[in-house]
């Protein structure tokens, strides 16, 4: 099947679930820190997670998928677990090291995408791991805050929410190891195409002696992948890996 076009709208309805829910994490974060009204916070995680769900089906159900809505949805995502993870932090629920564990990992993604760039990709699609930790975590903060309040409910929150915790920090870091792979491997073909583009053109020139026959029209430059709105799919046709701008992105 084939993936749905990706436009340059801005004014759709995921687009602006994804708004919504981005406008949702300052209000979380005040629920949190100034009335501790964390029932209140949970309904605003529990919009979040919905509306997360919901945007990607009605982007795909309507083609409404943009390049806009595949930067929103997993800012989103990071800015609801950084708030969290500062809440659960700053009220000693958690430790200061798990968030900067995490943290940590998305300062090294972004540090890493300067590179992409240079070599003309953009930020790599979400894989798998990526989802399924996000998942875990988002589990995980609910529980913890509820863990807070000295009952069995409390205990078993408890429980559960570290055992989330721990599953979506680990798949987090693998997330970003698969993604270290993915841009390692673009940037490899990207440097290989370039070396044999440079000496088929010179073997051309020398061997038939005709100067107008140079590289292939019709082959991509990998350091400029694309010329009509940024598609790459010529250039990692063969590696499995979705190129630039392509569905969701990020980690």
């Amino acid at each position: 099947m084939a993936s749905p076009a990706v436009s340059d709208r801005i004014w759709t309805v995921p687009n602006l679930l994804s708004m919504l829910r981005l406008l949702g994490v300052p209000f979380f974060l005040w629920l949190v820190l100034v009335p501790q009204a964390d029932w209140w916070a949970l309904l605003v995680l529990a919009f979040a997670g919905i509306s997360d769900w919901l945007d990607g089906k009605i982007a795909r159900a309507w083609n409404q998928a943009s390049r806009l809505g595949a930067l929103l949805d997993p800012l989103a995502d990071r800015l609801y677990i950084f708030a969290a993870l500062l809440g659960l932090v700053v009220r000693d629920i958690v430790p200061w090291w798990l968030m900067a564990i995490l943290v940590l990992r998305d300062v090294l993604i972004l540090g890493a995408l300067p590179l992409l760039r240079y070599f003309g990709y953009g930020p790599l699609p979400v894989n798998f791991a990526g989802k399924a930790a996000t998942l875990c975590l988002l589990y995980a903060f609910p529980l913890l805050f509820i863990a807070g309040y000295a009952n069995i409910l409390g205990d078993v929150a408890k429980i559960m929410g570290w055992a989330f915790a721990l599953w979506g920090t680990a798949l987090y870091w693998w997330a970003g190891l698969l993604y270290a792979v993915q841009g390692l491997r673009l940037i490899a073909q990207t440097r290989r195409d370039e070396r044999a583009d440079h000496t088929d053109g010179r073997d051309r020139t020398v061997g038939d002696g005709d100067p107008d026959r140079g590289l292939d029209q019709g082959r991509p430059d990998p350091a400029t992948p694309g010329t009509d709105g940024g598609d790459t799919d010529a250039v990692t046709d063969g590696l499995g890996l979705p190129g630039r701008d392509q569905g969701r992105t990020g980690p």
